[in-house]
């Protein structure tokens, strides 16, 4: 006979079995009871929470010719049979995210018109109902409104956001929650005493928390695990080294590291995670995992249905107070949580790893309140510890630098009569320009000269600048037409000019040379451009 996976083996077959939904059982057991069972549910839940198998045995239990005094289906009549081995027709497993069609849902309307040939109900399981089309959840609505007293539905989802209100509004509503890593740990263990396999204890707990809730995960890793290693005995060590997840221990160690800000170890550590061949990203997560529930074992006094961790690992927790206090965990999360984004696109993940754990073991370099909350805890950490903390003090008076002799100041020399001319006549020269672009622009320009035969134009905007420097040609045309001379033009902004001519001629406050003055004399004020 063909080997059957581990989750299909175990998979539950009456209420008994379904692990940590307590709440939804025994509320599907009294309505059976009482006989104020609905037309329609809704099972809403992460994946391996148990959806699919209790909505198998609510199914049979309906149908049961021979139900026991809890609801359970007794699994042994004709039609629980058929059921458990597919070949009931009274059960129809639906799946939506294959057959999300109207077309699919109108056979559904077609068939529940005609009673079961055997049992009470007909049962619909829709199983990832979220994934049916807009024209076939339409379609499927007036039938879930008004179905013939005969027909149920049980819908699942994995994502109850998507449904349309009009439909979860016909159904009652269970919302399935994630397996705590006890009860996963506890059933596991039943499971391989049944199959006769050695596992360690520690072995099955770090299963379970691979597993993060869901049964269905935790069976398939155990199952990897186990053809892998064969009849060997199952350690913790081994389901690491097969599973490329991190051994608790190394979170222990790496808080001690960082919390006493000790490079060289904080480096070891990651050296030696990388030799194991561990996946950095899973690192980081898990690692993050490990800093809110040393964060949560801290302030919250009780942790009951808050915190999933053993005895032992919350006593680990609270004696890693010693290496870390809650504010400077606080810290580490928000740059953990900032380096797993960045770790998405990155090509070298090991060096985005390596500085971050460095820029944590030297605080300095960090500014924002979160780091100095961060710093100052670990200040207060120490002290109370009886660890002296040396500060460094500054000297109270330095002495001071003997300054730098003052630049020898530089006269700017006279412009020559053909540059004083460009100056006088620039705005008539202006006026002649035909672009209607370039001409409020370079009225608007100063001109200005350097050492050197280039007229400058001294644009404020550098939006201007860019506009004008794409026009030199028309610019240098029209100076050439009007001066008869060719002269060469670049544009600068004003502000550039000015620290130019600061370092090179002293501070404009400093006394102007008389021929500069002069020159500016000469200009004529805007009286005379208007009467032009």
């Amino acid at each position: 006979m063909a080997y059957t996976a581990l989750y299909r083996k175990f998979r539950p077959d009456t209420f008994d079995g379904v692990i940590g939904q307590e709440h939804i059982v025994k509320t599907l057991q009294n309505q059976m009871k009482t006989g104020r069972v609905s037309h329609a549910y809704l099972f809403c839940g992460t994946r391996g929470t148990g959806k699919t198998s209790t909505a198998k045995i609510f199914s049979r239990a309906m149908n049961c010719l021979h139900p026991d005094e809890d609801g359970n289906p007794c699994n042994e009549c004709i039609l629980c049979r058929d059921m458990l081995e597919g070949r009931s027709v009274n059960v129809m497993e639906l799946d939506a995210a294959s057959n999300n069609g109207v077309e699919n849902v109108r056979e559904i309307r077609e068939e529940v018109k005609y009673p079961p040939a055997q049992g009470k109900y007909k049962v619909y399981i829709i199983d990832e109902v979220h994934m049916l089309s807009n024209s076939a959840f339409n379609a499927l609505l007036k039938t879930l409104e008004e179905p013939p007293e005969h027909v149920m539905f049980i819908l699942a989802t994995t994502d109850p956001q998507k449904v349309p209100q009009t439909i979860l509004s016909r159904c009652q509503r269970f919302d399935f929650r994630r397996i705590t890593t006890e009860d996963i740990a506890h059933t596991l263990m039943g499971y391989l005493a049944e199959e006769g396999r050695n596992v360690t204890e520690e072995a099955v707990r770090h299963v379970a928390r691979l597993g993060d809730g869901s049964m269905r995960d935790s069976l398939s890793i155990l199952d990897q695990c186990l053809a892998f290693y064969g009849d060997e005995l199952l350690t913790l060590d081994k389901i690491v080294d097969l599973t490329g997840a991190v051994d608790q221990s190394i979170f222990f160690e790496l808080t001690e590291a960082l919390g006493s800000k000790n490079s060289a170890s904080v480096m070891l550590i990651v050296e030696k995670m990388m030799q194991s061949g561990r996946n950095i990203k899973q690192f980081v997560g898990d690692y993050l995992t490990h800093l809110r529930n040393f964060l949560l074992v801290h302030t919250l006094p009780d942790l009951q249905g808050v915190l999933d961790i053993s005895e032992e690992d919350k006593n680990s927790f609270v004696a890693e107070k010693a290496h870390l206090s809650p504010q400077e965990a606080l810290y580490m999360i928000e740059r953990f949580s900032r380096l797993q984004s960045e770790l998405r696109y990155a090509t070298n993940e090991r060096i985005l790893l390596e500085i971050e754990v460095l820029r944590i073991c030297a605080p300095w370099t960090e500014t924002d309140v979160t780091a100095l909350m961060g710093r100052l805890a670990s200040l207060e950490r120490k002290v109370a510890e009886g660890v002296k903390v040396m500060v460094q003090q500054t000297p109270s008076a330095e002495p001071q630098k003997p300054k730098a002799p003052p630049k020898p100041k530089v006269k700017q020399k006279p412009l020559d009569e053909e540059k004083q001319k460009l100056v006088q006549q620039w705005q008539l020269i202006c006026s002649e320009c035909k672009d209607p672009l370039l001409k409020p622009i370079i009225k608007g320009a100063e001109i200005a000269f350097k050492d050197d035969d280039v007229v400058y134009l001294l644009c404020e905007e550098e939006v201007h600048v860019q506009m004008v420097e794409k026009r030199l040609t028309t610019v240098e045309d029209l100076i050439e037409r009007e001066m008869e001379k060719n002269f060469a033009v670049s544009v600068i902004s004003k502000k550039q000019y000015d620290t130019w001519k600061k370092a090179t001629y002293g501070d404009a406050n400093d006394e102007v040379d008389d021929d500069w003055g002069g020159l500016f004399d000469a200009i004529p004020d805007a009286e005379y451009f208007d009467e032009q």
